[in-house]
């Protein structure tokens, strides 16, 4: 089933509970979701768009389109195929960190443009978007050892998602970008869609793929 929009930013209509906010941009119909923390960590305050107007928004969105994730760069980066969001897309006042109860309060409006999205592959970048990510989205519940540097752009098993980390581009160092390049080209050269086509169950032949 795909979404029918021609809207980049917000696609969906999100309308959460703040006056300055930095919706999810991008393709309605992606197959990559590329999930942030909230735009005092990763940017985007000034452009409204995840993951902007930042040093490091800017190494993650190079990495990106040079693996094939982004068209191109920049405060409207070109984002076919790929989607861009927030855990918390509230502007924090102060450039304080929001508070557990702020998190579970907008956890609704992030896991319903998720699962409209429903992108093949979650790339949460950072520990709280990993960590998020491998507690509500895998199986991978008990996990507590989220060690970055070790999961970066390293493959995951989810339920009905595959799971690539990234870790923060601010904390990168030398190898990292090349990493995550390297880790989205194999990504891209595989099934990872792992769909089953049911067509043959149906009238007609037509194809129905599942995951």
């Amino acid at each position: 089933m795909r979404t029918v929009t021609d809207r980049v930013s917000n696609p969906f209509g999100m309308e959460p509970p703040c006056e300055r906010f930095v919706p999810g941009y991008g393709d309605a119909n992606a197959d990559f979701h590329v999930i942030g923390d909230h735009p005092g960590v990763h940017g985007g305050a000034d452009a409204g768009v995840p993951f902007t107007g930042t040093p490091a928004a800017e190494r993650l969105q190079a990495a990106l389109e040079t693996g094939g994730l982004l068209q191109s760069v920049g405060d409207e980066p070109g984002a076919e195929g790929t989607f861009l969001s927030y855990l918390h897309m509230c502007v924090p006042e102060s450039e304080a960190t929001p508070t557990d109860a702020e998190y579970a309060e907008m956890e609704r409006y992030f896991d319903a443009e998720l699962r409209a999205i429903a992108a093949h592959v979650l790339l949460p970048v950072g520990e709280r978007a990993t960590r998020h990510v491998l507690e509500n989205y895998t199986a991978r519940a008990h996990r507590t050892d989220v060690v970055m540097d070790e999961l970066h752009a390293t493959e995951l098993l989810g339920s009905g998602w595959l799971v690539l980390p990234i870790e923060d581009p601010a904390d990168w160092d030398d190898g990292d970008d090349e990493k995550l390049v390297e880790g989205l080209r194999t990504l891209q050269s595989t099934d990872y869609r792992r769909e089953s086509d049911l067509g043959r169950f149906l009238p007609g032949g037509e194809s129905y793929h599942v995951r």
